[in-house]
């Protein structure tokens, strides 16, 4: 399941989001730092409203959405690299996750302690983007000095690798987050994802406003906004507050959200941005039995696909049987899509598109 970690300085709205995030109190939320210890984990739901649309066109109660793993980690502050606070439990608990969320303070309040004494919230960002470059080079150096012989050498592995800790080295002293795809080639690319880096995890900014700033920003989020599309990251204005408050109205969250302005909450934004960021698709499966969603990265083919459903899918493809969601919902069932023709059958080089309808055939 994929795996995403809400982290932040102290008190700038990580575990309110949480609670809002799993419609649940599991996460204690208060005044003072360091009162997250333990990570709280919570699996969600990502929103997606084409499933109820196919549940009623296949007379099915029973809806599966594919699902997000959030954990909402410790507060950072400076030094968390030389163990400073709860340093080494958070990194290691950011190390553990697909992609962060980081929760910025865009608000100010009197009332909340902020932990460095003033709302700056690119000073805020940059302090946890040091501690993780911090940490992620000295597991650089670690292993530069683990290949140096074999580099001596000559061994052509270790020599790629070698240049591609160098480089690594350098974009760390910048004290940023890496896009991998953007730098190293497909050769390279293996030696970065084998240190497993926190600063090479896709980011989102979640702007945190007050329920005044929620349509518009303020000059706080204009500032994450600009940092964001600087360092291949995405942002995401949301309040906190305003989002657990939704949680608990159920049904009459988006009659609220409509007074407000909003047209969708930031939350499942939020969750749609990660989608996004990490370019990820969903397939979907559908029968009178139950309507399910899964999730493949951007480019799967058909046996790949399979293989989420049942390794055995995988080993024993055959062919797929595809059907869009739009021509589906167009016409309305599997024998009226056939029989127009919208309906195919493809081989395992087919990549399976966002919204697919797939049965797949198989033997073992």
């Amino acid at each position: 399941m994929l795996r995403t970690g809400i982290v932040g300085l102290p008190n700038v709205g990580k575990s309110t989001l949480f609670n809002a995030l799993t419609s649940a109190k599991n996460a204690q939320s208060a005044n003072y730092p360091f009162c997250t210890i333990e990570p709280n984990v919570g699996v969600v739901n990502v929103p997606d409203e084409r499933l109820e649309i196919l549940s009623k066109l296949c007379k099915t109660t029973q809806i599966i959405p594919t699902a997000i793993e959030f954990v909402d980690i410790a507060g950072l502050v400076k030094g968390a690299s030389r163990g400073e606070g709860l340093g080494n439990q958070f990194l290691h608990n950011i190390r553990e996750v697909d992609a962060i969320i980081q929760v910025v303070r865009c608000f100010d309040d009197p009332n909340t302690i902020h932990v460095s004494g003033t709302v700056n919230p690119i000073d805020d960002i940059e302090t946890i983007n040091t501690e993780l470059a911090l940490a992620d080079m000295a597991s650089v150096e670690k292993r530069q000095a683990r290949i140096a012989k074999q580099v001596k050498a000559g061994d052509k592995d270790a020599v790629i690798e070698a240049g591609v800790l160098d480089t690594l080295k350098d974009l760390l002293n910048q004290g940023t987050f890496i896009n991998i795809k953007d730098i190293f080639n497909e050769e390279e690319i293996p030696f970065v994802r084998q240190l497993n880096l926190m600063s090479t995890k896709p980011v989102i900014y979640a702007a945190n406003v007050s329920e005044y700033d929620l349509k518009d920003g303020n000059e706080y989020t204009k500032l994450v906004d600009d940092y964001a599309k600087n360092h291949s990251a995405e942002m995401v204005i949301i309040s906190a507050k305003i989002e657990e408050e939704l949680s608990e109205l159920g049904a009459e969250a988006l009659a609220y959200l409509k007074e407000l302005g909003i047209d969708d909450s930031g939350i499942n934004r939020m969750i749609k941005t990660v989608y996004h960021l990490l370019d990820l698709r969903t397939f979907i499966t559908a029968g009178e039995k139950e309507v399910h969603a899964w999730t493949i990265p951007a480019g799967a083919k058909a046996p790949q696909a399979a293989g989420v459903i049942h390794t055995d899918f995988e080993k024993g493809f055959i062919r797929a049987e595809v059907t869009s969601y739009d021509d589906f919902v167009k016409y309305g069932s599997y024998a009226a899509c056939k029989e127009n023709g919208v309906t195919r059958l493809e081989g395992k080089d087919y990549i399976v598109q966002d919204g697919d309808i797939v049965h797949f055939r198989f033997a073992v």
